[in-house]
Order: structure tokens, then C-alpha cells, then sequence
């Protein structure tokens, strides 16, 4: 036993002195045929990659129609995507969305062609109302004079003065007009925004004159009237018939016989009667 013993303690490590990261930091130096094999090695694992990465066989298809591949369910169109479920048809091949409206940013006005500001004479090199509306104001005199120059929108320039969809859109010159969200209802879309100033001036081209303007909200005052009591009277008339078939009641059945009083026949022993609104008569016998 104590030989076996000085035996194992004179095996020396194969580990040098200075420990793995001695030997790790010099590594021999590989093979051309090691170098090879590692070679093939990383280009069938790249080829295994692009392989995963590859589009389905049947997204051609998805891409072309869906055409063999679509599945009705309750009226609903569904596609297989090649990735074990389904989607929408719409989903599946989504229409290509439309660029952003750009906005034009209108170059600066020079010093010598500024306009001057209609309320104060000042020169005028940037406004709200010039940029959006044309209109020589500063926004000073904007703030101070808010009541006239304020925004309407579309409904109210047609309620107000009278105009149409052409006098806003196709008559010469164009109205100016900035879009805003609607804040009653988001999904109502952009409403437009005109300046009061311009459109009573259209009004006035149009009608030629506040009184014609007058009398054409006049017109339109009575036939909105007119259309009122046309269509209080038609109700009244529909109520009327309603009553009216309420009350009456149609005989689908036919005559029902009242019968006075029998009279008996001793000769043949029968008894016979007679209807009191009719001239049918019943004989019979009683037994």
C-alpha cells in the first residue's frame, strides 16, 4: 500500500506552471485541411440560414392572388400564410399606403414688396392671414380686431350667406381655406376653415347686394316654412287615417241569420223559422 502511494503522488500535471489561459493564448497554428473543413463547415451553415430565412412556396402566391388558398369563413375571406394561421384577405395583401400631403412653406417676401398691414399701415413681412388667407393683416391687429377677421367654416358660409358648392370651390378667384381637425367628432374628418372677410365679400359678388342677400334669406325662411306645415299636415293626415281604421272594422265573415220565432206545421210535424233581416227560412223536425 505505500508503494502505490509514492507512486501517485510522483505523477507530475500536463497543465504548464502557467495555467489554461497560458495555453489558450497560444494555440497551434491549424491545418490547410483544418481550415478547409472550416470553411465548409461555415458556408453549409449559412446555406442552413438562408434556407429558414427563405420565403414560403406559397408566398408568391400571396404576393400574385390567393388564388386556391383562401378559406371562407361566415363571409369572411382568410389566407394561409405559410406560417400555421390564417389572416384577412385585406391583411394579407394591404394596399400601398399614400405619401403625406406636403405643405409648401411659402417663400419670404421681400422688403421692398411687403404689403403694409390693412389696419395699421405697417409693413407686413409674416401673418397668420397672410400666409393662410392672403390678407394684409399683422397678427397684432389680428388680435385686436378678432371678431372680424374670424374663421367659419364651410356649413356656416352656405347657411349664412346664401352660396353654393361652386361659389366656394369653382368661382374665380378660389377662396383660400385651412383644414382642421373636427373637434366634435375625430372621425368625421378635416373641416374646413374660411376667412368671414372673404366669404361675405363672395356673398356679395353672387348677390350683388346685402338687400338681395336679405330677401334670399327671406325666400328661404318661407319655403323652409312651407316645408313644415307640408309636413305637419301629412302627419295629421296619416294620423287621421289611422283613427279612422281603428274605429272601422271590415266584415270579412258572411250574413249570420236571426231567426224570429218557429212556427209549427201539425199536417207534416216540422217547424219552420224564419231570418228577420233575410227571407231564408229553415225547416226541420225535433225529435
Amino acid at each position: 500500500m505505500k508503494r502505490k502511494l509514492d507512486a501517485t503522488k510522483s505523477v507530475k500535471p500536463t497543465v504548464s506552471d502557467a495555467g489554461p489561459a497560458a495555453a489558450a493564448a497560444d494555440p497551434a497554428p491549424m491545418s490547410r485541411a483544418q481550415r478547409a473543413l472550416v470553411e465548409r463547415n461555415r458556408q453549409r451553415a449559412l446555406l442552413l440560414r438562408q434556407a429558414r430565412l427563405r420565403e414560403h412556396p406559397s408566398q408568391a402566391a400571396l404576393d400574385g392572388g390567393c388564388a386556391g388558398r383562401v378559406l371562407r369563413v361566415q363571409g369572411a375571406r382568410l389566407v394561409d400564410s405559410g406560417g400555421g394561421f390564417f389572416v384577412d384577405e385585406e391583411a394579407a395583401d394591404p394596399a400601398p399606403a399614400a405619401p403625406a400631403p406636403l405643405r409648401e412653406i411659402p417663400a419670404p417676401i421681400h422688403v421692398s414688396e411687403r404689403p403694409a398691414c390693412d389696419e395699421c399701415d405697417a409693413a407686413v413681412a409674416s401673418s397668420f392671414l397672410v400666409d393662410s388667407f392672403d390678407c394684409a393683416v399683422c397678427d397684432a391687429c389680428h388680435k385686436e380686431h378678432a371678431e372680424k377677421y374670424a374663421l367659419v367654416t364651410r356649413t356656416e358660409a352656405k347657411n349664412e350667406y346664401i352660396l353654393r358648392d361652386s361659389d366656394l370651390d369653382e368661382r374665380e378667384p378660389l377662396l383660400r381655406f385651412i383644414t382642421r381637425r373636427n373637434p366634435h367628432n375625430p372621425r368625421w374628418g378635416q373641416m374646413k376653415l374660411y376667412l368671414r372677410l372673404q366669404v361675405e365679400e363672395r356673398a356679395l359678388l353672387v348677390w350683388g347686394s346685402e338687400e338681395e342677400l336679405e330677401r334670399q334669406h327671406e325666400l328661404r325662411d318661407k319655403k323652409r316654412e312651407k316645408v313644415k306645415v307640408n309636413k305637419f299636415n301629412r302627419r295629421v293626415k296619416e294620423l287621421r287615417m289611422a283613427v279612422r281604421s281603428s274605429v272601422y272594422k271590415k266584415k270579412l265573415t258572411g250574413h249570420e241569420h236571426t231567426y224570429g220565432e218557429e212556427v209549427y206545421d201539425e199536417e207534416a210535424d216540422t217547424y219552420t223559422r224564419t231570418c228577420t233581416e233575410c227571407d231564408h227560412s229553415q225547416t226541420y223536425e225535433k225529435m
